[in-house]
């Protein structure tokens, strides 16, 4: 049973102690709110603000989960604190491990103060769950697949497309780097995990995967600088640094150039013609 009056404290609680720099959010020289507005955290828990003011002042429907879920990630709650939101509307909270995708509020930190680089938060099964503006200039939106695709290593084996971004030289290697991460993963979470599933659909679709699935590869770690082929500004080469979140499997990806290289120039055009799009 909703708890009404607890969900609608703990919400003014949790959005009064988000600062506006915490979420990336450009402070104005005329803030009095103490914290964040409701319409400022609404607009980050994809809601409308008449939705979730209700909810502040006991009114209006339960959420569900994904509602809720939402609204975990918009006020950068932890683990515990998702968990507590969960109860107090009624819901058991989603299982924890591997297979969440709720992200740490240290990465979501991160994360926001990185608007002007390409970044990414995956999940250990390649999972695109956040991006930077400049991310998505790089790599398009990996955040709109669904199902099974959702996974990078999926659409390696299965859509064609997803290889034009890598320059050619690279894909024997991210090949055997792909099912040599897999195979890791489905020995760490067991028979019966998203992974192990995600295997099983590859052995079925594709004759490469079975190939390289076969030869029981194990260790094969990313290459730290990455070649990318983009359709605007052509060859780049990127230094990727991994942030790691053991608790969640999480990573954050961040993809740098060398300052005065040609990628690092192409990188600067790659922010303007981005920018104009998403404009």
């Amino acid at each position: 049973m909703i708890d009404r009056a607890g969900l609608a404290e703990f919400l003014r609680s949790r959005r009064e102690a988000l600062q506006p720099e915490d979420v990336g959010l450009p402070r104005g020289p005329r803030r009095r709110t103490n914290g964040l507005r409701r319409e400022e955290v609404a607009a980050l828990c994809h809601m409308s603000t008449d939705y979730y003011s209700r909810l502040e002042r006991e009114r209006g429907p339960q959420p569900s989960s994904q509602m809720l879920a939402s609204m975990a990630q918009g006020l950068h709650l932890s683990l515990d604190e998702r968990d507590h939101l969960f109860r107090l509307a009624g819901h058991n909270p989603p299982a924890r491990g591997g297979a969440t995708e709720h992200i740490s509020p240290g990465l979501l930190r991160i994360l926001d103060r990185l608007n002007d680089t390409p970044a990414e938060i995956v999940t250990e099964l390649g999972e695109t769950l956040r991006q930077t503006p400049m991310g998505i200039a790089l790599t398009g939106d990996t955040t709109k697949y669904t199902g099974p695709a959702r996974s990078t290593g999926y659409r390696w084996f299965t859509d064609p497309a997803a290889r034009q971004l890598y320059a050619p030289e690279e894909h024997p290697f991210l090949t055997r780097m792909y099912a040599s991460g897999l195979r890791e993963i489905v020995t760490l979470r067991g028979p019966e995990s998203r992974a192990a599933h995600l295997a099983d659909l590859l052995l079925a679709r594709s004759e490469e995967f079975r190939r390289v699935w076969d030869a029981h590869e194990i260790g094969i770690r990313p290459h730290e600088v990455k070649h990318f082929v983009h359709p605007e500004v052509g060859a780049l080469e990127l230094t990727c640094q991994r942030l790691v979140d053991p608790g969640q499997a999480h990573s954050l990806l961040v993809y740098t150039a060398i300052p005065g290289s040609e990628s690092h120039d192409k990188l600067d055009l790659l922010s303007v013609i981005g920018t104009q799009a998403l404009g």
